[in-house]
């Protein structure tokens, strides 16, 4: 298939390497795809793309709305809440303050939803507004931050339906996050697997099929070397790639996983935020990770290497941001449907997701 002149180039991607992109990296990408170039449509409305300031390589924040087509099909499965109510409170990372989380059952076709100061802000794209270092959602003058973790932890326990209602301790707020704990996923998949799940009913008893999105056609984007790429598929499948060529004890990782399988619980929940020693001064000085500590974070020197180890996997920052991707793009749920698109998806050193209009 001719490519239109100006669609990017795309690194080359074979059945066990990425090349040339990733000349050097000992790692393997374990999924087998044909090259993007030979097989991708043109994408009419381009994505926005930038850089943050969490790490100081080219790395992409994505305009996905836009470009991404989605068609919603039937699973053969009935969407599922909770089969009690969880309650958590801890420190958030970046204003240090303590808030307190209730996830409550929800009927089926309500999907996820916040309620701050009863307020309600469904987990939706649709009010996915941009932030620095973490993902936000906003509504009415209202904002939660930091919610990729827990959002990561339901779509991968398959928690279609939920009220999630979230207090800070300051009543005055108006915005709040989500508490950080140890960085990673666990407490929130720990407490699902406490109170269990159970088929969620509409207000009239009855059950609903849950739905999931699938791509109308292959997706990419890309700034630099810094792409994400995804193909329809009957089945989700991630595989992420970073590198860190200044900072030897990280350097080129790669993770792939069926993600929203058992294999969640076991290889990446618990993996945790990761941060670079070398850019804390910078980013406290925006005023950010206030709460931030070598307890909830696993914070790597470009010279001294790894600062509080051991690691949980050799490859716990790849997988992290795979625990981030999950609950990025968890935001296209639909009244109950799993967000996450029925894809194979491949992204390379893509840190952070915008995902809004």
């Amino acid at each position: 298939m001719a490519l239109h002149r100006n669609t990017p180039s795309v690194p080359k991607l074979s059945s066990n390497v990425l090349t040339p992109s990733l000349q050097g990296c000992n790692s393997k990408l374990m999924v087998e795809v044909k090259d993007p170039r030979a097989t991708i449509k043109d994408v009419t409305k381009p994505a926005r793309l930038c850089c943050d300031i969490e790490n100081p390589q080219a790395k992409i924040m994505l305009t996905i709305k836009d470009v991404l087509t989605l068609k919603f099909n039937r699973t053969g499965k009935l969407q599922q809440t909770l089969a009690g109510c969880i309650e958590l409170s801890g420190k958030t990372l970046h204003s240090g303050k303590v808030s307190k989380v209730k996830i409550w059952p929800g009927f089926a076709g309500e999907g996820r939803y916040f309620e701050f100061h009863s307020n309600l802000i469904p987990a939706s794209i649709d009010f996915v507004r941009e932030s620095l270092l973490c993902t936000t959602l906003c509504k009415d003058g209202y904002k939660i931050r930091t919610v990729e973790h827990l959002l990561s932890a339901l779509e991968a326990k398959g928690i279609d339906n939920c009220r999630i209602q979230i207090q800070s301790l300051d009543s005055e707020d108006t915005e709040v996050e989500v508490p950080f704990f140890d960085g990673s996923a666990n407490a929130w998949v720990e407490a699902i697997e406490q109170v269990g799940r159970k088929e969620a009913l509409d207000q009239c008893g009855n059950n609903v099929e849950k739905l999931a999105p699938h791509l109308s056609e292959p997706f990419y984007v890309s700034r630099n070397d810094s792409f994400m790429v995804a193909f329809p598929a009957s089945k989700v499948h991630i595989s992420c790639g970073i590198d860190f060529p200044k900072v030897p004890a990280i350097g080129c990782q790669w993770f792939s996983s069926a993600a929203l399988d058992d294999s969640y619980e076991k290889h990446i929940a618990c993996s945790r935020t990761f941060c670079i020693y070398e850019e804390v001064e910078h980013m406290c000085s925006m005023g950010l990770i206030k709460g931030g500590s070598l307890d909830n974070a696993i914070v790597c020197s470009a010279t001294k290497g790894w600062l509080n180890p051991p690691l949980r996997f050799p490859d716990e920052p790849c997988r992290h941001k795979v625990l981030d991707l999950i609950g990025d793009l968890s935001l296209f749920a639909r009244s109950g449907s799993q967000g996450f698109p029925m894809a194979r998806v491949i992204s390379f050193k893509v840190s952070a997701l915008s995902l809004s209009p």
